[in-house]
């Protein structure tokens, strides 16, 4: 079985747990996951199954989007509702003004990573750090957001909803909590549902039971999506047969015998000779090959 198992992670699971619950149900070890979620958080977990793993690392799309709860008016120790509270304001906020300072929050813009997360700081994860109560100097990294939009907003309550467009490393906790920074009022984090991960949705996903179901009626293959998925953004080759053994025992091709090749694109995704996807491949143009990118066949 080799594939994309997407799993609409439910909430206390991480998704090394996930993983974990899948390894049992498909009875199998060889599996990885595209994104790490936070155990509170939910949706788009794509899960590689058998050859699929070689793709983890490789993906061209790295883009996600969320649906975030916020609360404004309170900090918390871990910029989520889940956390011990710090601060409360009882200052007001309007709608005006929320959506005033979201542009300073969109495009490649700077985030300290939060002590409650996985970075590692000197060989220890940030979180194991905070749970013995220290705070340890960070370093901002760049995270790109492609689009901010408030989805609901009560100025009563303070409460509302966000969704968010960015790349990969961006935590949404740590926006919200910025946010309540820049209003001068403190924002939490109230719930977190990934609706998108690596061009897969939420309409691509199973639950745990719904695929331990597919198991025990037999129909496993059903929810397995093909491999190619991952790398459907980049344009497609075609090739014959002798070039399709070549390309399976490494050899570089000759990019003037390749057919399909523009000049536009430097990445494809390559079929062999049967229609079949065989991976990946990177075009040397100074010196007219083309390379083996990454070998899924």
């Amino acid at each position: 079985m080799n594939g994309i198992l997407c799993v609409n992670k439910p909430q206390d699971f991480t998704s090394f747990d996930v993983v974990a619950k899948l390894r049992g149900i498909l009875q199998m070890k060889r599996l990885g996951h595209g994104g790490t979620l936070d155990p509170m958080a939910t949706g788009v977990l794509p899960v590689f199954v058998g050859n699929a793993t070689k793709a983890c690392d490789i993906m061209p799309v790295n883009a996600k989007s969320y649906l975030a709860g916020f609360r404004l008016g309170c900090t918390s120790d871990t910029q989520d509702i889940w956390g011990e509270v710090k601060t409360v304001s009882d200052k007001a906020v309007s709608r005006e003004e929320l959506l005033a300072v979201l542009p300073e929050f969109t495009g490649k813009i700077m985030q300290l990573p939060p002590m409650y997360s996985a970075v590692q700081v000197n060989g220890k994860r940030l979180y194991d750090l905070a749970r013995q109560g220290i705070e340890v100097e960070r370093t901002p990294r760049e995270i790109e957001v492609n689009s901010l939009n408030i989805s609901e907003y009560d100025p009563v309550t303070r409460e509302g909803k966000i969704e968010i467009d960015c790349g990969k490393g961006t935590y949404i906790r740590t926006i919200i909590h910025d946010i309540g920074e820049k209003l001068g009022c403190g924002g939490i984090m109230t719930s977190l549902v990934r609706t998108s991960s690596g061009g897969f949705t939420l309409s691509d996903c199973h639950t745990l039971d719904e695929i331990q179901q597919a198991r025990d009626e037999n129909r496993l293959e059903e929810l397995i999506l093909p491999i190619d998925r991952v790398f459907i953004t980049l344009p497609e080759l075609r090739l014959g047969e002798a070039q399709t053994r070549m390309y399976r025992n490494g050899v570089k091709l000759d990019m003037a015998r390749v057919r399909g090749i523009s000049s536009e694109y430097d990445t494809y995704r390559v079929y062999g000779s049967d229609g079949k996807f065989i991976g990946t491949a990177e075009t040397d143009r100074e010196n007219g090959i083309l390379r083996v990118g990454k070998n899924m066949g």
